[in-house]
């Protein structure tokens, strides 16, 4: 068997590491010319943590990211609300994981090239259709240097190529564009003294005046002594008459003038805010934006991944590691149906679908955010303790809420029998 994945990011990836392990050829293509350690944090909660440690990836995580101690939520000046104990700190096996994401891409490509060799990820060619027969997939590709087409075969195609993928386009014609929930991003990174204690997450504010979530991403930088700290800056606007907000540009480059106003007067837990923002090398401006659910990803000897087949809010910091899980769920199930891979197609999708579309409407839901609304509305200069403001049956679903978007049961996990496909074909 072997298989063809549109897009070199986090879910395709991971999935030719997944089906490597399962003695499943890959080839990965790539529309980006070359490949650079670009864009700004994420997190990568333990259950996909234990998949890539049981893809042999766990020194080199452990080398690069900063294992999250604790997610603290704050109001705007500081005053806490909760703390939220994570990775191993709340009982899993496995640490959380805030890292970089260009550094974790960086990761992956060496490791599926080391495996597979260096022409397992091949770039510059863009994804422009497919035809399916009795046999196989054959994929029609541009060559982004020459504008040739391209053609390759392969027994199956996964298009793993993100919220705006072509895959998922030429699979669900009629979706239209992402939507957007009115909500505007600045991102960055930005290297400072300390983080607060150097692995808390911290979220604070709230949408209506401003709200961040800010976290070290960078080992490196924490041997120094230092906090690469990846920072996201969201308010909820108005609409923009030039649809300018809602349109889904990842690498749109943000101005200081405009995000900086929001946040001009915070100094949480004595950090300083403004300065994070000001002292950013770059700032990118993007909306917040999802897709309905899917009824079903794929047909035939086609299906989807990762952001292509579920993208959710970045408010359960879940995006990557739902991608993560469904490559080895993808590639468990083709090694149990070797001989029938477009079975195989099917049951990864019966499995991965149900749970994954749960855990995008929980995120669209946005519990954590109403609640801090409703902070921000009692006591909008602030509170001396949260008790005064929330009572108990509201503290104790601050505590709940962030279950529903990021924590599986961590006895669950730890306990739970390996997705490891080579055991799966041993028993």
């Amino acid at each position: 068997m072997n298989v063809l994945i549109v897009g070199a990011g986090i879910a395709g990836l991971t999935t030719a590491l997944a089906l490597d392990r399962a003695g499943i050829d890959a080839c990965v293509v790539e529309a980006t010319p070359e490949l650079r350690p670009l864009g700004v944090g994420i997190n990568l909660q333990p259950h996909a943590v234990r998949e890539l440690t049981e893809l042999g990836l766990a020194e080199a995580l452990e080398a690069t990211g900063i294992p999250t101690r604790e997610m603290i939520t704050m109001d705007r000046f500081g005053n806490r609300i909760a703390v939220h104990p994570r990775g191993r700190h709340a009982g899993y096996a496995w640490p959380q994981y805030s890292i970089h994401r260009g550094e974790l891409q960086m990761l992956l490509v060496d490791a599926v090239r080391e495996r597979q060799g260096h022409d397992a990820v091949r770039t510059g060619l863009s994804f422009e259709g497919f035809a399916e027969d009795s046999a196989g997939v054959e994929a029609r590709l541009r060559d982004r240097a020459s504008g040739e087409v391209v053609t390759l075969r392969a027994d199956l195609l996964v298009g793993a190529d993100g919220i705006l993928s072509a895959a998922r386009r030429l699979l669900h014609p009629d979706e239209g564009a992402p939507l957007w929930n009115g909500v505007r991003m600045w991102r960055g990174v930005t290297e400072v003294d300390r983080f607060l204690t150097g692995d808390t997450m911290l979220v604070a504010g709230a949408h209506g005046l401003g709200r961040m979530v800010a976290y070290p991403i960078s080992k490196a930088a924490a041997e120094r002594g230092r906090s690469l700290v990846n920072w996201v800056a969201e308010v909820r606007v108005s609409s923009d008459p030039q649809g300018r907000e809602a349109t889904a540009n990842w690498t749109r480059a943000g101005r200081l003038e405009d995000v900086l106003p929001y946040y001009a007067d915070w100094c949480v837990d004595g950090f300083d805010v403004p300065g994070l923002l000001s002292n950013a090398e770059s700032i990118l401006d993007y909306p917040m934006v999802d897709r309905d659910p899917l009824p079903f990803w794929g047909r035939g000897r086609v299906t989807l991944a990762g952001d292509a087949a579920h993208p959710m809010y970045p408010v359960g910091s879940n995006g990557a590691s739902q991608a993560i899980l469904d490559a080895r769920v993808l590639a468990r199930e083709l090694a149990s149906s070797a001989t029938d891979p477009v079975t195989g197609l099917r049951a990864y999708e019966e499995i991965r679908l149900p749970g994954a579309n749960a855990v995008a409407m929980a995120c669209r839901d946005m519990p954590l955010d109403r609640v801090l609304d409703l902070i921000a509305e009692r006591a909008p200069g602030g509170f001396g303790r949260i008790e005064d403001i929330l009572d108990a049956e509201e503290l104790a679903g601050v505590r709940a809420i962030w279950q529903q978007t990021t924590d599986m049961d961590a006895e669950a996990l730890n306990t739970r029998e390996s997705w490891d496909p080579i055991g799966s074909l041993r028993a």
